[in-house]
């Protein structure tokens, strides 16, 4: 089998994971991990994305997209001289619990849940003690503690929409302390609890170069990413140039 050149873009949410299961493949890897929260405008996701994809040499015989659909944001990232390669998700956890499949089921039978792992406590303050008194303190220097406490009475009301904070185990490295932080946010949040067992062989597929087709997209020279609204996801078509 031939050994693969790839160049990683990824969020940082990803980073112990990403590199933990290409440090198991034969393959060759260059990493450029971009920052957390990109997300929540997906226009920015799309520049910073983009201009990393743009940026990276055609040495490589592949670049992966370390991302999902992450509120269309990913839509219209164009290949030029290297082909892509994109997970069919709606975000990242497709990859932590193995299948878009598996993925929705749970989505469907737990339609509340807010979603903890490792990268995503690290990078960001997940709903919690901790993050209301962080972002209250804030509040108070900027706005006094009247302003606050009403900035945080909303805030805590957008949170109603959940019920469940779910910890997803991949089992790389110590999860305990992270598991342990989810428990407690549950708590203070008077959420459900939940853990699941989480299945590696997206990722490893994705680094190994097993990119089957009901999986994962891939996005020749010439074609930009689209999203279908459908069980696909995501689609390649020829970009604006390329038609």
């Amino acid at each position: 089998m031939k050994i693969l050149n790839l160049k990683i873009i990824a969020c940082n949410v990803m980073w112990r994971e990403l590199c933990y299961y290409a440090s198991q493949s034969p393959n060759k890897f260059e990493f450029n991990f971009l920052p957390w929260g990109l997300h929540r405008d997906p226009r920015q996701l799309h520049a910073e994305v983009q201009k990393a994809v743009d940026a990276t040499s055609d040495a490589f015989d592949a670049i992966l997209l370390g991302y999902g659909l992450c509120s269309k944001g990913v839509e219209g990232i164009s290949a030029h001289k290297t082909r892509l390669v994109i997970t069919r998700g709606h975000d990242c956890i497709t990859c932590f619990l193995g299948s878009k499949t598996r993925y929705r089921e749970y989505f469907d039978s737990h339609p509340g849940t807010y979603w903890y792992t490792p990268g995503w406590i690290e990078n960001h303050l997940s709903p919690g003690k901790e993050r209301y008194e962080t972002i209250f303190e804030e509040y108070k220097k900027k706005f006094g503690e009247d302003d606050a406490e009403y900035l945080m009475e909303m805030e805590q009301g957008w949170f109603k929409q959940y019920t469940t904070a779910a910890y997803v185990d991949l089992g790389v490295g110590d999860g305990e302390p992270y598991k342990e932080y989810t428990r407690r946010c549950a708590k203070w949040l008077d959420w459900h609890y939940d853990e699941i067992k989480g299945d590696s062989s997206l990722f490893r597929r994705f680094v190994g170069g097993d990119w089957n087709t009901d999986e994962f997209l891939i996005v020749e020279p010439g074609h930009q990413i689209e999203a279908t609204n459908d069980e696909a996801i995501v689609r390649s078509v020829p970009t604006v140039e390329a038609t």
